[in-house]
């Protein structure tokens, strides 16, 4: 089975790529990680525009979805330019509400995440993640405890991550929005579209990590001739190459068996997940070795991808979850 991209599909992708190239993404993910999230909100809107987040919200509440597959493009594009915010978690709330029963709550607050307006995040409440992403930034908090969802009144303090930009922080408080088997259940599907947008977002950022890290070694010389021309540089660079490769039709398979809802779409979620992210990883730790002394260095654009590549590897499914998950009967 082959999963290329139609031509609609790589479109899409081409003109929310030319659209981040021209944003200055870099100085938008450092006033982010400052608590400037001015010129993020302001990128936010022009992706609502472009109808990224109308992918994830019906029809009857103002979007173009579900649709899964267009969302994995859209990751990968935003993943390739290290788009700061609680994008994941954004669309993890509308395919929670979407799949939750409660159609007033849905009603409520989809109609803003497809347009924009409305910023969310979602935080599965658990001993290993109490902590929701940019609580501090988001308009919503949304927090699911066994079978009870509720909306946060106020976060803590801003903790430290790996990724300066993702800043985590406790969600205190807050009323009761719905309860039942159904939060379960819906908790579930959002966590699995959360884990293959993720994987996507690392797709495109190992592209990015790797494209920058072969154009600095055909640029940087040593002993007279170009870094690029060692055996051990070459070596790691194409580890990377067919690392990503191989990751990027388990990410499209993914989508297509959510799309489908395929029973076994959670495997294979969880495997394009653990195949994007560990090449994402690879490609940030070979970036930082080729790069040597400058890759550890802030003042570097790269590290923004560097870094991020950490925080995603673990988020919604670290390695070893999605590894068991692949392999339980």
């Amino acid at each position: 089975m082959r999963f290329l991209l139609d031509d609609e599909q790589r479109e899409f992708a081409r003109s929310l790529d030319g659209m981040l190239a021209a944003s200055d993404t870099p100085a938008v993910v450092r006033s982010w990680a400052a608590g400037d999230t001015a010129p993020g909100r302001a990128l936010w809107s022009r992706l609502a525009e472009a109808g990224v987040f109308a992918l994830a919200v019906p029809e009857r509440h103002d979007g173009v979805g579900p649709l899964p597959v267009e969302l994995a493009v859209a990751f990968t594009e935003l993943g390739r330019h290290a788009v700061p915010g609680p994008l994941v978690e954004t669309v993890a709330v509308a395919a929670f509400l979407d799949r939750v029963g409660d159609e007033a709550a849905a009603a409520t607050w989809l109609p803003g995440i497809a347009s924009g307006k409305t910023v969310a995040t979602l935080c599965p409440l658990s001993p290993d993640s109490p902590y929701a992403l940019d609580a501090d930034a988001a308009d919503a908090v949304f927090v699911v405890d066994d079978d009870t969802v509720r909306l946060a009144r106020t976060a803590g303090p801003v903790q430290p991550s790996a990724d300066p930009a993702r800043r985590l922080a406790r969600p205190l408080g807050g009323t009761v929005l719905t309860h039942g088997a159904g939060v379960t259940a819906a908790a579930a599907y959002a966590a699995d579209v959360a884990a293959l947008i993720t994987a996507a977002q690392a797709l495109g950022l190992g592209r990015t990590l790797l494209a920058r890290t072969v154009e600095y070694a055909r640029q940087r010389t040593q002993f007279g001739v170009a870094i690029g021309s060692f055996q051990a540089v070459k070596h790691r660079l194409a580890d990377v190459l067919i690392a990503l490769e191989f990751a990027q039709p388990l990410v499209h398979a993914a989508a297509l068996a959510l799309a489908s809802e395929d029973p076994g779409a959670d495997r294979e979620i969880a495997a394009a997940k653990v195949s994007a992210c560990e090449a994402a990883y690879t490609a940030a730790r070979t970036a930082l070795h080729v790069h040597g002394a400058l890759g550890y260095t802030d003042e570097l654009d790269l590290s923004l991808w560097i870094r991020k590549a950490r925080a995603l590897r673990s988020a919604w499914g670290t390695p070893a979850a999605c590894r068991a998950r692949v392999l339980a009967d």
